[in-house]
């Protein structure tokens, strides 16, 4: 695995650079702002991520080891690819992409071109835990307390379920009886895992529908 080129910046273009390896010219796919802040003649260095396939090897750089995880997280979402992937953190920080998959904010990722209500709907249900903000910790408190964490995380997390096709109304529905059971996850107030609870007890619910039609029929 390629970690890291450093060396003289011999090329910079409009999507990638040409780093300069003792005489080797490496080709590295990046966003623009780790492009412009490569100068040619002068000595640049680039965190990588190495993708191969059959046909080709290409080499992604980032100006931060930060972004190249989070780079290499969001591969592991089905139908985002190394293209697209760069293109997130051509839009956001690793910190704000961070902020948007725990709190379950899709709307953020279709500021992305190539990403719309559907794929940013499952961008923030696969990377559920795996992206956690810093600092990030779940709390507890009064009723009150309670109320005001719901006011905050239940329209986020009905957003993801409207842009995954529910209704806002099902949504709602959905939610308050996936919660009935799980109070503490509610006052947690995390919108990824509440989300995932609900889908997961929409799943369960639907296959007990099943079960109650073929027992009548």
């Amino acid at each position: 695995m390629i970690s890291f080129l450093r060396g003289t910046v011999a090329h910079v273009g409009l999507s990638s650079a040409v780093i300069d390896l003792n005489g080797a010219g490496m080709s590295v796919n990046a966003t623009p702002q780790t492009l412009s802040s490569l100068k040619v003649g002068e000595e640049g260095k680039l965190f990588t991520s190495l993708i191969v396939r059959e046909d080709s090897l290409t080499l992604f750089g980032f100006s931060s080891d930060d972004e190249r995880e989070v780079f290499d997280i969001l591969l592991s979402v089905s139908g985002v690819g190394p293209r697209l992937a760069l293109a997130v953190l051509a839009v956001h920080e690793p910190e704000a992409i961070r902020v948007a998959a725990h709190s379950g904010d899709g709307k953020s990722f279709t500021k992305v071109p190539g990403i719309g209500p559907k794929v940013a709907g499952r961008i923030v249900l696969e990377l559920a835990g795996k992206l956690v903000p810093q600092g990030t910790g779940g709390s507890t408190g009064s009723p009150a307390t309670a109320r005001s964490a719901e006011a905050v995380w239940k329209p986020q997390v009905v957003a993801a379920m409207t842009s995954l096709g529910w209704s806002e109304k099902d949504a709602t529905s959905s939610i308050d009886k996936s919660l009935a059971d799980s109070p503490a996850l509610a006052e947690q107030g995390n919108v990824a895992e509440i989300l995932r609870a609900t889908l997961r007890w929409l799943g369960q619910d639907g296959a007990r529908a099943g079960n109650r039609v073929g027992t009548r029929g």
